[in-house]
């Protein structure tokens, strides 16, 4: 790396460029050569200013019912398999205030089937504190479960997340089959999901290997200039596996292109279901 750096040092020849955009993406590319991570990105945006998380609003329940019911996919698929679309994995604060919600329009009506799929191929954003509420719908109350530790350079502190023992509504358990959808766009604290309940071996994963993203990510005004610098600021460590899906990216266990994942979920859930009585 030192070397890397003294002979970038050495070279001027990017000075010369006029235009600070394509300034930036020189030297986007060339870091993340050097460091081998593509996830590094230096950015120039004038006028940028950083987002601020939003305060929970006072939505009224039927609102809130008619915004879950128009952004969350969930349908009974032939066979008896549950199919749940997820864009978004809400954090604690949110699920606390919309639970009920999603227990009478989503989970109530996946919960009695014999097989389910979550489809996480268009998941790029999502809480950490999502995590243990999805991961403990599918494993059991008892005993308790280390799923995940998280390394949050800033605080310079590891988070461990673990299974929780009380959840609203049932849990689907783990005799029943868990596919999980993935493509090269599942990013973030999605891929976290897939990882964690893929080790546990709870969760079959059928797709593409994923993104390898990041659980979280700064932005770093470079200067008194208009370059940033987007970097990551905290690591999952899996304590099955002690390591991380990041920058790797999740493997899927069946490996088919994103639009046919579906399917072959489909048929891996039916076949299960056949095992038995083809023992029999």
């Amino acid at each position: 790396l030192e070397e890397a750096i003294d002979a970038a040092s050495s070279n001027t020849e990017i000075l010369g460029i006029s235009d600070p955009a394509i300034l930036a993406a020189v030297l986007a590319d060339g870091v993340q050569k050097t460091i081998g991570d593509s996830r590094v990105n230096v950015t120039y945006e004038p006028g940028f200013v950083p987002a601020v998380p939003p305060a929970m609003p006072d939505i009224p329940p039927e609102h809130l019912a008619a915004v879950i019911k128009a952004t969350v996919k969930v349908e009974i698929l032939d066979g008896d398999i549950g199919y749940l679309k997820i864009q978004h994995i809400i954090g604690e604060e949110m699920a606390q205030r919309v639970g009920p919600l999603l227990l009478e329009y989503i989970w109530d009506k996946v919960l009695p089937t014999s097989g389910m799929i979550l489809d996480f191929r268009n998941a790029i954003s999502g809480e950490i504190s999502g995590i243990p509420y999805i991961v403990s719908y599918y494993t059991d109350p008892e005993p308790l479960i280390h799923i995940d530790s998280v390394y949050d350079r800033t605080s310079d502190l590891t988070i461990e997340l673990w299974s929780m023992p009380t959840l609203l509504g049932k849990r689907y358990g783990t005799s029943k089959p868990l596919v999980i959808l993935t493509s090269e766009d599942t990013l973030g604290v999605a891929e976290d999901v897939a990882y964690c309940l893929k080790h546990l071996k709870r969760a079959t994963i059928v797709g593409e290997k994923t993104a390898g993203g990041t659980m979280k990510m700064d932005k770093i005004k470079v200067g008194d200039t208009d370059f940033y610098v987007s970097v990551p600021v905290a690591k999952s460590i899996n304590p099955i596996t002690g390591k991380s899906w990041e920058i790797t990216g999740v493997a899927p266990d069946v490996e088919v292109a994103a639009e046919d994942a579906l399917d072959a979920a489909i048929a891996i859930i039916k076949l299960r279901a056949e095992i038995p009585g083809l023992i029999q």
